[in-house]
């Protein structure tokens, strides 16, 4: 094994959103940063949202799934326990580079839902706390969004002014108005004029893909540039494979694997923004005489209550060409009618919806037909396929109901006791079955949003899945006051071990009910 010389005042694994803010963070303060990343640069030419053929590269080269895509920066993910599939993506930005670019905060009942409905568990910290760090990573992404949102309490405004509302936002809006329900244009993080480095963005609806233009709100661009002109070091192609101790039980760095060779990379703190799945992976990879069931797990929950966001989706069809496919392909607007609870309608918690894009994809335009409810089996050959397609393209909205997912600890990350990676490390093992709750709340919210479809002048609409992965690895290792009952505290710092912080999706004590990435960022700079 080779040591590098130069002890890191804070070791950083994992480059994605979580590792980028605290990266550019630390780097700009004066700390002597080193980030450890298993996966390579991207290069924005061998994006494919470009090329003609992008939908077929998406489902392979550039799937969300690494079971999927196999690149040799991955790590394989046993789902034979799984209902659902997983997604994130290696490399600087992480699963940046592949996301929609929905940005939106959690909601003050989020954080407390024991309190308020008697189930899971109260986060240590409140949406109020919060707020200065959502801000602040709002100016680093560059937002854009409309303020005053009366969803939310009064004071967020986002840096950028919101994208224009294309055709299908437009329209469901009309709808909403119509039933007198919330509606409000979409928030992304994505510029909406330029904005720092980054251009304005030029509205190809590809962002799931990358962006090839260099525009999205990636941590590759937007925060890994300022971290290394401020002297941060990143370390690409850098497996880590165990992070070590001293004889104090303090962490003092980790072992990394670089084209099949062993370095140490000494560090006076560590911090893990490895993501959901891999931070407890990670953590278990690193057992010890101190820690024989995995690094700063006395509580037995490192890899336990694995939430994710399955989602269900419904479209409608419409005389008008709405121009669909216009971006960006986070939100065109959100919608926060059925996000808080009320016992009557016989589950907890709610769900956020937001339009989308993704309908006016070919390919995705036929799964559309070829596996919803009620379509799947109509014919779809010939005359029927070609007229169905001119009707659809352009002419389709598509709601997709973003679901709390509550914690159980039958759900959970593991290591597998058989399958590896390409340098031979354990492969994470993922069991994970949606729970009742999650159910009843999915099927709720997709029956009202048929309704919606109606209220817009849909002259069909149907739904197209339900309980879809949503590629949020969430609540692995999570926060809390109690040593016994949670692995780190409210700052990301483990009860176990000091000097170790998680600052990823693993802190999550419940999923709440919008994507993830704002609070993961937000967390993070705190």
């Amino acid at each position: 094994m080779k040591t590098n010389n130069d002890v890191a005042d804070v070791l950083i694994i994992g480059a994605g959103a979580s590792g980028g803010v605290a990266a550019k963070h630390l780097a700009e303060e004066g700390f002597k940063v080193v980030v450890l990343e298993q996966g390579d640069w991207i290069n924005q030419s061998d994006l494919p949202g470009l090329r003609p053929e992008y939908e077929l590269l998406g489902s392979k080269a550039w799937h969300p799934n690494p079971n999927i895509r196999g690149n040799d920066t991955d790590y394989p993910i046993d789902l034979s326990e799984s209902v659902a599939q997983v997604g994130m993506f290696n490399g600087v930005g992480g699963s940046t580079i592949l996301y929609a670019s929905c940005w939106c905060r959690a909601k003050p009942s989020d954080f407390r839902v024991r309190t308020l409905d008697g189930v899971a568990d109260d986060w240590p910290i409140s949406y109020e706390e919060l707020v200065p760090y959502y801000e602040a990573v709002e100016r680093d992404l560059g937002v854009s969004g409309a303020a005053g949102n009366p969803a939310y309490p009064a004071g967020y405004n986002p840096p950028l002014p919101a994208h224009p509302i294309n055709g299908v936002g437009r329209k469901m809006a009309e709808g909403l108005n119509k039933l007198g329900w919330h509606w409000w244009p979409g928030y992304n993080s994505i510029p909406s004029q330029a904005h720092r480095r980054q251009k304005q963005c030029d509205r190809l609806g590809i962002c799931m893909y990358g962006c090839p233009h260099g525009i999205k709100s990636s941590a590759d661009v937007a925060l890994f540039p300022d971290a290394l002109a401020h002297g941060a070091k990143l370390i690409t192609r850098a497996r880590v494979a165990e992070i070590t101790l001293n004889e104090k039980g303090l962490a003092n760095g980790a072992v990394y694997i670089q084209e099949g060779q062993q370095y140490f990379q000494p560090a006076k703190v560590v911090i893990v923004g490895a993501n959901g799945i891999g931070t407890p992976r990670l953590l278990l990879m690193s057992k010890s005489n101190r820690f024989p069931d995995g690094l700063a797990n006395s509580s037995g929950l490192v890899g336990k209550r694995f939430m994710t966001h399955p989602f269900g989706t419904s479209v409608g069809l419409y005389e008008d060409d709405l121009g669909d496919f216009l971006g960006p392909a986070g939100e065109a607007i959100e919608s926060m009618q059925f996000y808080e609870t009320d016992a009557s309608r016989g589950f907890v918690r709610g769900s956020k919806w937001h339009i989308i894009p993704a309908a006016a994809r070919p390919l995705g335009m036929i799964n559309r037909w070829t596996k919803g409810e009620g379509t799947a089996d109509e014919e779809f050959w010939g005359e029927q396929f070609t007229s169905r397609m001119k009707d659809s393209i352009g002419h389709m909205i598509e709601w997709m109901v973003m679901p709390d997912d509550l914690p159980e600890e039958t759900n959970y990350v593991t290591l597998d006791p058989v399958l590896t990676d390409s340098d031979g490390l354990p492969a994470a093992k993922v069991r994970y079955v949606t729970g009742e709750n999650t159910r009843r709340l999915v099927d709720f919210n997709l029956e009202r949003s048929l309704e919606a479809h109606a209220a817009a002048g849909a002259t069909k609409a149907w739904v197209t899945s339900r309980n879809n992965p949503s590629w949020h690895n969430m609540g692995t290792c999570k926060m809390g006051d109690d040593p016994a009952t949670s692995v780190v505290n409210g700052y990301g710092q483990a009860h176990d071990v000091p000097n170790l912080y998680v600052i990823d999706g693993s802190l999550f004590v419940t999923a709440t009910g919008v994507n993830p990435t704002a609070t993961i960022c937000a967390l993070a700079k705190r």
